[in-house]
């Protein structure tokens, strides 16, 4: 292969060089292509252009690969756990078990909240959507740790760790106590001997009179839950973790920003939308029949199937799929809209119309059942997935900071008025 492409503007040639990936990825670097023409490439949306050389994550959409760090997230999901994948995704290698231990104490020391802080989660107006909740108590979490939160890289880079720690630790935190405060519950202090998920699930929905350990299959798939969206390359929220990070802002700004990001209904609420949709066609008193034949017909849209990126099965669909189930059976749970999911899901795969278009089940469609499942309101959905994929956003900030990037700046092409004269308002 040539190790250089040739654009032609008008009757002008230019050469630019290839830079290869480790997984045989090619990209044309066009970083010298304003300076040399004055032009500059299109690409709405971005779905075509690299950002940036990342080392986190690894998506092959076409054959339905995800790996994070290089480990395929079939053996993650298998053999780790949400807080050694984390590790793994911040550091690039799995931790040994010294590091581990470590990792989860400094994790577990972090879990409360400054008293003043936890008492400003009052504050907010009491229909507050949980996701501006949490970004802005994200970045309030800085404002009492002004030594992590200097934005200057090298002492930011320097207070890392720790910074990691604490975030990973504290956002559950905010999370239970905010959905307690709704309920005007008091809050569940954490209990480090439950493990992380089993604290969440014990500080959001236990029984402070009657503390009971979450049932053990519900950890495990909510730990999966964690794992499968840890990371996954550069979405919008992870773009915009990185866009803030180049502009040399802490951790606690860009992560703030990020779940801004996330909370958008075409990113994070995905599978808000599948809990919607099962619940419309319940309401409707069709069983998923007449729904799919609208949604063959274009008259529906069959929300939690297909990927954006994957064009095969979602491989964190089939992983949570199981988990799924096996939740559900422990919980005893058992609704209609459950019942429509599972018929959805069964003629999906096996009728040829969505089979021929690769719309199979994704990530989010197994996602929304399980966390109707557990409890968790439809508006907390989103708070789950930042839960899970602050471990990306962390990784990237830290990749951003050490590569000492340069600020992101896009251009655009200008389609507004051209140069005209200001007219006083008398004569408008």
């Amino acid at each position: 292969m040539e190790e250089s492409a040739t654009l032609r503007i008008g009757s002008e040639n230019y050469n630019f060089p290839l830079i290869k990936g480790t997984e045989s990825e090619i990209a044309v670097d066009l970083r010298t292509l304003r300076s040399e023409s004055s032009c500059i490439t299109f690409d709405d949306g971005y779905g075509n252009t690299g950002s940036c050389e990342s080392k986190v994550t690894f998506i092959d959409g076409e054959k339905g690969i995800l790996r994070y760090r290089g480990y395929p997230i079939e053996q993650l999901a298998e053999k780790s756990n949400f807080l050694e994948s984390a590790f793994a995704l911040l550091y690039g290698e799995l931790p040994s078990e010294n590091q581990l231990n470590s990792f989860r104490k400094k994790i577990s020391d972090n879990a409360g909240l400054r008293e003043n802080m936890a008492k400003g989660l009052h504050s907010f107006a009491p229909d507050a959507h949980p996701m501006a909740v949490l970004s802005a108590m994200v970045n309030n979490l800085g404002t009492y740790h002004p030594e992590k939160s200097t934005n200057d890289r090298k002492r930011d880079l320097e207070a890392f760790d720790d910074t990691a720690a604490l975030l990973i630790s504290a956002i559950r935190t905010i999370a239970a106590r905010d959905y307690r405060n709704r309920k005007g519950l008091a809050p569940i202090p954490s209990d480090p001997s439950l493990g992380y998920c089993a604290d969440f699930l014990q500080m959001t929905f236990g029984d402070s009179n009657n503390p009971q350990p979450p049932p053990q299959k519900v950890c495990e798939a909510l730990n999966l839950v964690f794992l499968l969206h840890a990371d996954h390359e550069q979405n919008c929220s992870t773009s915009t973790c990185r866009m803030v990070a180049s502009g040399g802002a802490n951790v606690f700004a860009s992560v703030s920003a990020a779940i801004g990001a996330l909370w958008g209904p075409l990113h994070g609420g995905a599978n808000m939308a599948v809990i919607k949709m099962l619940k419309d066609i319940h309401d409707s008193g069709d069983d998923g029949s007449r729904f799919i034949e609208d949604a063959k017909n274009g008259k529906k849209r069959l929300m939690g199937f297909g990927h954006r990126v994957y064009k095969n099965y979602d491989p964190r669909a089939k992983i949570l799929n199981v988990a799924c189930n096996d939740a559900l059976e422990e919980l005893g749970v058992s609704s209609p809209i459950l019942d429509i999911a599972r018929h959805l899901e069964e003629v999906a795969l096996s009728d040829e119309y969505f089979i021929q278009r690769k719309l199979y089940p994704n990530v989010d469609f197994y996602s929304g059942i399980l966390l109707e499942a557990i409890g968790f309101p439809l508006n907390m959905f989103t708070v789950i997935f930042a839960i899970g994929r602050l471990p990306g956003w962390l990784s990237h900030w830290k990749e951003i900071a050490e590569s000492g990037s340069k600020i992101h700046r896009p251009r655009q092409v200008y389609q507004g008025a051209t140069v005209r004269d200001y007219v006083s308002i008398e004569e408008r």
